[in-house]
Formats: C-alpha cells, sequence, structure tokens
C-alpha cells in the first residue's frame, strides 16, 4: 500500500485548471521531491494532497482511505504539513510552537499527557533546540527558526511529512543543514518525507523519487538518475544544461548555460 495516492485528480482556481487527471503515487519511507519550473502547481498539488485544498475532481488517498472521508485529526494524527514560509504570533517561544504539533491529540477528555510531553521532548532533541526552548521564535536565526518549525511537525508524531520548500529563505549553509536534518528522520526513523523544492542538486542529493510536473500533469518520474537528463531540463524548466555526476555523492549534478565566463 502507498503512502499518499492521487487518482486522476483535477485542481482548478475558479475556471484556471492547475491540474487534470492527474496520477501520482508517493511510496512508503521514502524521501519524495517535486520538481517543475516556477508556477507549475507543486505547491498546489501539496495542499491539496494534504486536504487543504478540494479537487475539482478526482481523489486523494492517505494509506489506501480517501483522505475526504477522514476526520480532519485523524488525518493530522497520519499527515503533517510544513507550508511555505509559515509565520508564529509574535512572543510564542519554542517550546510553545513545538506544543501546538500535539493539537490533534487533545480533547475535552483527553488533556495534555506523557505521551504529550515525550513527543515535545523527543522533538526538541532531534531538531537541537533543547537549549532554546524558552527563545522567543522570532528571536532565532533563521535556521534556527526553520528547525523550530520542523520540531513543531515531528511533535506531531506523524509517520508522513510534507514540506513545501523547507529551505525558501536560508542560505546555503543552513539549507544544508535542514535537508540534513530532515534524511536523518528517514534514516532513523523511516519517515515518509514528501518535499517541493527548486533546487534540482539538491532533489538529487537527499530524494529517492522525483517527480517533475509539467503541463498539469506528472511529465516523468523516477530515481534522479533516470529523472534529472539535459532533455527533461529543457523540457520542464527551458533552459539548455549539462547533467554530469556529482564528484562526491554520485547523483546527477545539473550545470545550467547561461552567460559568464566559460572555459575555451
Amino acid at each position: 500500500m502507498e503512502a499518499l495516492e492521487a487518482r486522476e485528480l483535477t485542481v482548478s482556481y475558479g475556471n484556471q485548471f492547475i491540474f487534470q487527471d492527474l496520477n501520482l503515487s508517493i511510496g512508503k519511507g521514502k524521501i519524495t521531491a517535486l520538481i517543475g519550473a516556477n508556477g507549475c502547481g507543486k505547491s498546489t498539488l501539496l495542499r491539496t494532497m494534504a486536504r487543504l485544498l478540494k479537487p475539482r475532481e478526482g481523489n486523494v488517498l492517505l494509506e489506501g482511505r480517501s483522505i475526504a472521508a477522514l476526520p480532519t485529526k485523524d488525518v493530522a494524527k497520519r499527515m503533517a504539513l510544513l507550508p511555505q514560509g509559515p509565520s508564529a504570533p509574535e512572543g510564542l517561544t519554542v517550546l510553545q510552537l513545538v506544543k501546538q504539533g500535539r493539537y490533534p491529540y487533545q480533547s475535552w477528555l483527553h488533556q495534555w499527557s506523557k505521551e504529550d510531553e515525550r513527543h515535545v521532548r523527543h522533538a526538541l532533541e532531534t531538531t537541537g533546540l533543547t537549549e532554546l526552548a524558552e527563545r522567543k521564535v522570532d528571536s532565532l536565526s533563521g535556521g534556527q527558526r526553520q528547525r523550530a518549525w520542523i520540531a513543531m511537525v515531528l511533535a506531531q508524531g506523524t509517520e508522513i511529512v510534507l514540506l513545501d520548500e523547507p529551505t525558501t529563505y536560508l542560505d546555503l549553509t543552513h539549507q544544508i543543514e535542514a535537508l540534513d536534518l530532515l534524511y536523518e528522520l528517514y534514516e532513523r526513523e523511516g519517515r515518509t518525507i514528501v518535499m517541493v523544492l527548486h533546487d534540482i542538486n539538491l532533489a538529487c542529493r537527499y530524494a529517492h523519487h522525483l517527480v517533475a510536473i509539467r503541463d498539469q500533469k506528472v511529465f516523468v518520474e523516477g530515481p534522479p538518475e533516470q529523472v534529472v537528463t539535459s532533455e527533461m531540463i529543457e523540457s520542464v524548466f527551458n533552459m539548455r544544461s549539462n547533467v554530469i555526476r556529482d564528484p562526491l555523492y554520485g547523483t546527477p549534478l545539473c550545470v545550467p548555460w547561461g552567460k559568464g565566463r566559460m572555459i575555451s
């Protein structure tokens, strides 16, 4: 059984179609990256699969069951979403933010428990934020702030984690730090991770499965070594490039053509 599936998914904003009859399967226990040109609908697809957007036609299956038929809290216990550029209320501490990840488990009959405390402590330790727990989120650096949001998602305790451009606004060091953290989660805990990424080379390095979006459909998908070619880059991004082997990781490395000092 797949972790997530989109079946004949049609999504639109009014009369503007974003996807038509799109089919996609997300395997369990793997890292999947969605890539494509700006405006191709990567974030829309992620939001639809997280049930934040209602498809015009088709269905999303969460572990084999229609996500539309599941209670909201049941979905939140099985799948977490970190949106692009999240913001926290002013004055909120890291600890308070991470505790919000336990919201799906709270009710009149089930208040804060030792299990909730354990998940929050584990999330803080995993992201290296224990000593910053009482710091205000808006006082953190960009990299620390992103780790705090990832910690909140981890505290939710779901097997499936969706992230919309988790490296946006981060410098190179903090991009690698955030992606290393997510990769460690996959290695240690076997989480299913789905990310929207702009950087093709980082997507190749960290993901097991790439999904390239073009013309309202999945243009091509598969392991990075099969997906990322000069032909695919030109078709999907309208850009000429050379694709070589990364000397450190052995994954595809896209070298785009453009102006600059070329070797003669």
